[in-house]
């Protein structure tokens, strides 16, 4: 009784396990397709991308630690070669001249917060194909192997070809799948931590200059 029981249970997982594969494939297909169109999203991000150089950037908090009023320091930002967001944080904060000095910083924080959120979620979609790229490629190397051993074991040298096909095509796509996304996620999540850190250094001055009246 207790045997049949247990072959009962091992014939349901078999089941589910075979019923496995094809859902693992579509979303390994689905996975090269999106890593693709990340990847050529990356490089047309990489060509366009002109982010402010260090020289630039002190000459900018240079100009703005100077500045007498906040439209002097809105001006000083708008014609800078900082990104639009960028510019949008640190004009919202000269905009708020007027709050005290601590709500102000406050202010400053939760924007720069905000935007590094934004920023973080843009990686997302490639974040979840590094964890699950190479977990679906395994999957898809280990579903195929029961039949095919069952198939060994029969003789049925066709079969056993087949799932060792299966099996490998599925791990290479895997592995390409979340190695391409990790160096996706790793050179866009670089740059925008140094756009971060110059967003965060340019507050600081135009906090210190605010402070100062």
């Amino acid at each position: 009784m207790i045997i049949q029981g247990t072959e009962t249970l091992a014939s349901l997982l078999h089941i589910i396990s075979e019923s496995l594969l094809t859902p693992v494939i579509i979303i390994l297909i689905i996975f090269v397709v999106l890593v693709i169109l990340c990847l050529g999203g990356l490089i047309n991000e990489a060509i366009s991308r002109k982010p402010i150089g260090s020289r630039e950037l002190e000459n900018l908090i240079r100009k703005i630690s100077f500045a007498k009023s906040p439209k002097e320091i809105e001006g000083y930002v708008n014609n800078s070669q900082l990104f639009n967001y960028q510019k949008e944080i640190l004009i919202r904060i000269a905009q708020n001249s007027d709050i005290g000095p601590e709500s102000r910083k406050a202010l400053a924080e939760e924007l720069i917060a905000n935007e590094e959120t934004r920023l973080i979620k843009s990686t997302n979609k490639t974040d979840i194909m590094v964890r699950l790229g190479p977990i679906l490629g395994l999957l898809g190397t280990l579903i195929p192997l029961g039949p095919g051993l069952a198939a060994l074991g029969a003789g049925d040298i066709m079969v056993l070809a087949q799932s060792l096909t299966i099996a490998f095509d599925t791990t290479v796509t895997g592995l390409a799948v979340g190695a391409l996304a990790f160096l996706i996620s790793k050179f866009r999540k670089q740059w925008y931590e140094n756009d971060l850190i110059d967003t965060e250094s340019i507050a600081e001055a135009e906090l210190e200059v605010l402070r100062g009246g």
